[in-house]
């Protein structure tokens, strides 16, 4: 029932505003939850990065970390995980600005560099068991090694499944502009992309 004295134009803008003031709540709702849920995050990685500077340099057994780790390896990855940074931020920009073709491309793009990623990890970690000896029981460094790196590389491969799915529901077309959910996955993969660089510092360089 239309309210007394108000023509239908008044009530239509009123329900557009209505509705845009909805789906903006919404959406600063989800980012601030987003939010909330990076800090515990990172209070997670803390503990893990904290407990593997503690227990450096205290095994009793090799290998150590100079013997173990590959440095040309993990370079070509970090080269790979830290371009995908500058892929999805370009990926973004087409996104706001409604070029979703180029929105794709370079969505997939970020996919492909952090699946290269997560397979240079395999890689590195068949040469550290197989040639070097080192498995998460053989000593202190290859515990706290492997449970810091292996849990980076699981958070890795949850944004690519997230990517992935976004890049399909996109394609489909069942995306809309002001969904939220294209920025709020861009900003888990700007935050996996940040812890690497903590722990490549932590445990390629300082630690070595």
């Amino acid at each position: 029932m239309n309210a007394p004295g108000a023509s239908p134009n008044q009530l239509t803008a009123a329900q557009a505003h209505a509705a845009e003031t909805g789906e903006t709540l919404f959406a600063d709702s989800k980012k601030l939850g987003m939010a909330c849920f990076l800090c515990s995050e990172s209070a997670f990685f803390i503990t893990l990065l904290v407990a593997y500077a503690l227990y450096l340099g205290k095994d009793t057994v090799g290998p150590t970390p100079a013997e173990a780790l590959s440095m040309p390896l993990v370079i070509v990855n970090t080269v790979m995980l830290l371009s995908s940074s500058g892929t999805i931020m370009l990926a973004m920009k087409h996104y706001r600005d409604g070029r979703y073709g180029q929105f794709r491309v370079f969505l997939a793009i970020t996919i492909l560099l952090g699946a290269a990623f997560v397979i240079g990890t395999a890689f590195e970690w068949k040469d550290l068991i197989e040639a070097k000896h080192l498995t998460i029981s053989r000593n202190l460094f290859g515990t706290t090694f492997y449970t810091l790196v292996g849990f980076h590389a699981a958070h890795v491969t949850i944004g690519l499944i997230l990517m992935s799915i976004l890049l399909g529901i996109q394609t489909a077309g069942h995306l809309s502009k002001e969904s939220p959910a294209a920025e709020l996955i861009s900003w888990y993969w700007h935050f996996v992309d940040g812890v690497w660089v903590v722990v490549f510092t932590l445990v390629y360089l300082i630690g070595r």
